[in-house]
């Protein structure tokens, strides 16, 4: 019992660490989410079944899904994008997109 706690414990502790090296903001959504939902889905696979193979589904299947709610509530950022532009001159250059492009109006 003290061993699986142990494994337990040390589990979680990875997944929060390797979760906070995500690269972008939906990453580091999608791993906060994974983390949220794998706990709530152990609790109620334990509450459900009362055995270890009833909390390792809900926490997988919690998982899963709290990854996927993280990575489709990402806020949308406006900005950042390059588009290519030719001035009056006739010469073609790029820059971060104005409202045209978000709008559809290019």
């Amino acid at each position: 019992m003290r061993f699986r706690n142990a494994t337990i414990a040390a589990a979680a502790l990875m997944a929060m660490a390797l979760a906070g090296c995500a690269a972008t903001e939906q990453q580091q959504r999608a791993g906060t989410g994974a983390l949220i939902g794998a706990g709530a889905g152990a609790l109620a696979g334990q509450a459900i079944g009362g055995d270890t193979r009833s909390t390792v589904i809900g926490a997988a299947g919690g998982a899963l899904l709290g990854a996927a709610v993280g990575t489709a509530t990402t806020p949308q950022r406006r900005g950042g994008e390059m588009c290519r532009y030719r001035g009056s001159d006739g010469r073609v250059y790029v820059a971060e997109c104005d409202e045209r492009y978000y709008s559809g109006n290019y």
